[in-house]
């Protein structure tokens, strides 16, 4: 019989810049939060998982609590936090034992007290002996014994472990026969786009909460934050991403930062979703992120977003399409949805074309059909004659999926024209309902001592 981990949520929170993202980036492993000296880099609440000793924890980093406005961006990020908090088993309520007690600090001690939640206190930059006075104010907050640690270095971890102990549910024995393995892991969505297209709002929309921190400022997203989901009972991991800037915009280290963090969740995708403004959509920034995801092989999804505002829909739609085709001609007759985050239209459309697009992406084609195809295309229309020597091209195989990819053998590979390449590519795409995803030819030359050109 085999004993289970005891699962804990566990919420991190405190005042900007008292080393929050680095104790969650510690516990998790993973430099999964972005970190700068700064304050107020976290926005976003964002989820990790880790394993410490006996306990299974489910970590949430949040933003750094301030004193604001309800309506004002502060204010929005500190309900955020105060969410994470109601729905965490215990709080590690990080202070910066070097600065000592601020009046903040007691300020949302008192928050944290009103909750009823439990609350761990941690005492954080604890290394040597600048910390030693603000680790002994902290018995002022009303927490017991802080916790003395560096999540700079890990010191002090053994001592975390044991506080959370404390709060995890019993240890429970488990059959090990009971631990089903899951079939298949959650589909992998990127949402990207520019600044303010209504990524964020959009997610929330998805998921019927208001899981992402939303406003009219621009860029208020800078980690990439992912959520699991599920859509008509199948499991989904969106990924909601900073808005991705033209190169030369990109100037501070944070939004460098924040930009690298988007790239790593499209590359990690299977599916992304590119969402437009309805007002301003393919502008040269939208352009360059659709080539991105299509370089690096991903199913290319497109939200226009902000329908509701748009006047003759009908006559819109057919403009936008012919511009994505025009524009986006790797991934001609990729799936262009229209859709509102604000009120909803067109979010069911959407994911109905997130799973086609990953069949069409995924998608084998047999052997035997495609040499078929492959025959009766080249009889059709064979490659041209390349200095009065003729090309000659056998057979094809898929050699991949995710995405499609193929290798065409034959006789003087090397020479045969991109628009011939072209045309093999298009007549692939139609013959097997690849229209929309990156496919990939390669030709290879065809070893054979005994050939005649």
């Amino acid at each position: 019989m085999a004993h289970a981990l005891r699962p804990l949520k566990v919420a991190i929170v405190g005042r900007p810049n008292v080393g929050k993202s680095t104790l969650f980036n510690r516990l998790v492993g993973r430099r999964l939060a972005l970190v700068d000296d700064r304050p107020g880099v976290t926005r976003d609440r964002r989820e990790g998982e880790a394993e410490l000793g006996e306990l299974a924890l489910t970590l949430i980093d949040t933003a750094g609590l301030e004193e604001a406005d309800s309506e004002s961006l502060e204010g929005r990020m500190r309900a955020q936090t105060e969410r994470a908090v109601a729905e965490a088993d215990v709080s590690l309520f990080l202070i910066d034992a070097r600065a000592g007690i601020t009046p903040t600090d007691r300020h949302f001690a008192e928050m944290l007290r009103k909750t009823g939640q439990p609350v761990i206190l941690v005492a954080n930059k604890c290394e040597g002996a600048a910390g030693e006075g603000g680790f002994y104010d902290a018995f002022s907050l009303g927490f017991g014994e802080p916790v003395p640690f560096s999540a700079e270095h890990g010191l002090g971890l053994a001592d975390l472990v044991l506080a959370l102990e404390a709060h995890a549910p019993a240890e429970m024995p488990t059959e090990a026969e009971d631990a089903e393995p899951e079939e298949g892991g959650p589909v992998r969505i990127a949402v990207v786009g520019r600044p303010n297209a209504g990524k964020s709002t959009l997610v929330n929309k998805l998921i019927g909460e208001d899981r992402m921190l939303t406003g009219p400022e621009a860029g208020i997203t800078r980690d990439s934050i992912s959520v699991d989901w599920q859509w008509k009972g199948r499991p989904v991991r969106l990924v909601d991403t900073a808005g991705l800037r033209r190169k030369a915009r990109v100037q501070e280290k944070l939004e460098k930062l924040s930009v690298s963090d988007a790239l790593r969740a499209i590359r990690a995708a299977e599916v992304v979703i590119l969402v437009l403004d309805e007002s301003s959509p393919f502008e040269k920034q939208d352009l360059q992120i659709a080539d991105l995801v299509t370089k690096e092989a991903r199913a290319l999804v497109i939200a226009v977003n902000k329908w509701d505002l748009a006047e003759d829909p009908k006559s819109r739609m057919n403009e936008l399409r012919e511009m994505a085709d025009r524009l986006l001609p790797q991934v001609r007759g990729m799936p262009l949805v229209a859709v509102s985050a604000l009120t909803g239209h067109g979010l069911g459309k959407l994911m109905d074309s997130v799973f086609a697009i990953r069949e069409r992406w995924e998608r084998r084609v047999p052997t035997s059909a495609l040499n078929r195809w492959f025959s009766a295309l080249i009889e059709h229309h064979p490659p041209p004659a390349v200095a009065g020597r003729r090309i000659k091209l056998r057979y094809v195989t898929q050699a991949g999926t995710r995405p499609p990819t193929f290798i065409a053998f034959g006789t003087r590979t090397e020479a045969v024209p991109e628009s011939y390449r072209r045309y093999l590519l298009n007549g692939l795409r139609d013959a097997f309902d690849l229209v929309g995803v990156p496919v990939r030819l390669h030709l290879r030359k065809t070893e054979n001592p005994y050939e005649k050109s």
